[in-house]
């Protein structure tokens, strides 16, 4: 399944593997001292038992995380056709 992320006005679809890339990112960064940036009190964090990677989903699926994803464009080839000789 695929996430659905609102940038600029456009619909981007993030595959499994691109969200996995940025929940464990985004997880790194929490586990070792980033700011949360969505509002936790002191029994949501105890419900899910304080673990970075519950916290990234729960900023992810709010559209807070602040991590981006380039994806190249394809290369395209292009053929140059010699002049006809005049």
């Amino acid at each position: 399944m695929s996430e659905q992320v609102f940038m600029q006005g456009e619909i981007t679809e993030y595959t499994k593997f691109e969200r996995a890339r940025i929940l464990g990112a985004r997880a790194l960064q929490i586990s070792v001292g980033a700011p949360f940036l969505i509002k936790l009190n002191e029994e949501d964090l105890k419900k899910i038992k304080y673990d970075p990677i519950e916290i990234a989903k729960l900023e992810f699926e709010k559209g807070l995380v602040p991590i981006t994803v380039k994806r190249p464009m394809p290369f395209v080839k292009r053929r140059v056709k010699a002049a006809a000789a005049v």
